[in-house]
């Protein structure tokens, strides 16, 4: 029985990774396709862009991942295990901003509020983004040095006094478990207010409508309904993969089980792999290249 339920979940974490690269390499392919033969690309199209590979680095390392620790263990020594965790970190990290940051920018492309400082950021929108994934690259610094002392520390553990070890090890956990929940809870935090900005932006939207007797199936509130949908079905996904990460690194213990593990990587997989898809349906072109593809191999089988 658990051998059973063992290959499904595999079976479901090599769907998930195999659907989450294709996805995020088409979404890669059709913008820099697009970027070389108009010799410029949109800010809209970098940031899917740049998300795209962000999320194929993503993948790999967490299916590298699991494939070492459950099936190849004499692999998982103290290099090995470095270089995927910062590979791991370094790729959520911009996978998680970049993903808040197109989030900002449908707020403020969309959003109609008449605040001095909302309009000053509305005509700097690409200004805001390029600030605010620079200034969140020092949340990237610290926990990538935070795991290296960890992970040095870790192997030089039983060398020395025990009692400091213990103490610093400790010291070393809770300065890793507090960056990475500020690193993971903030940008979830600056999506939902983006979400409920434009909630209110469309409420708004609609009320000025009927006061003018027009209709509520205009351009603006199909915009709005759009980005909304966009919005909610991030954080529905960023939710679900945080409490796997709270999960997987506050019952540290429970990880040593084969299924456990293999679930909350299932888990972790998901938002990257079904969040592409989401991103493709709300882009046209992106949406056509995808029919496009599913579309060849009929006609060559036909």
């Amino acid at each position: 029985m658990i051998m059973f339920i063992s290959n499904i979940v595999s079976i479901l974490l090599m769907t998930e990774f195999v659907l989450g690269n294709f996805a995020n390499g088409l979404i890669a392919l059709v913008n820099c396709n697009d970027w070389i033969k108009r010799l410029k690309i949109s800010l809209a199209d970098g940031i899917l862009t740049a998300l795209a590979f962000c999320r194929i680095v993503m993948l790999w390392a967490m299916l590298i991942h699991w494939y070492v620790l459950l099936y190849n263990s004499t692999l998982y020594n103290s290099k090995v295990k470095i270089f995927i965790h910062v590979a791991w970190i370094v790729s959520n990290h911009f996978s998680n901003w970049l993903a808040t940051s197109l989030s900002i920018f449908y707020l403020l492309k969309i959003a109609n509020f008449s605040s001095l400082i909302f309009l000053h950021l509305k005509w700097r929108v690409k200004s805001v983004v390029l600030m605010m994934m620079l200034g969140t690259s020092l949340f990237l610094f610290f926990q990538v040095a935070v795991l290296s002392i960890h992970e040095a520390f870790q192997t030089n553990e039983y060398e020395g006094n025990i009692t400091q070890k213990t103490k610093l090890r400790d010291i070393l956990h809770l300065s890793n478990v507090t960056l990475f929940t500020l690193t993971n809870f903030i940008p979830f935090t600056m999506s939902l207010t983006s979400f409920l900005l434009l909630i209110f932006s469309l409420w708004k939207h609609l009320r000025k409508m009927q006061l003018n007797g027009k209709g509520s199936q205009d351009p603006s509130t199909k915009v709005h309904i759009k980005a909304m949908q966009t919005v909610i079905s991030f954080l529905f996904l960023f939710a679900i993969y945080i409490l796997a990460l709270i999960l997987s690194v506050w019952n540290s213990n429970e990880l040593q089980k084969e299924l456990v593990q293999m679930f909350y990587d299932v888990l972790l997989i998901m938002c990257p792999s079904i969040h592409s898809y989401i991103l493709i349906w709300g882009n046209r072109k992106l949406t056509q290249a995808f029919l496009s593809f599913l579309w060849h191999p009929r006609c060559w089988l036909k």
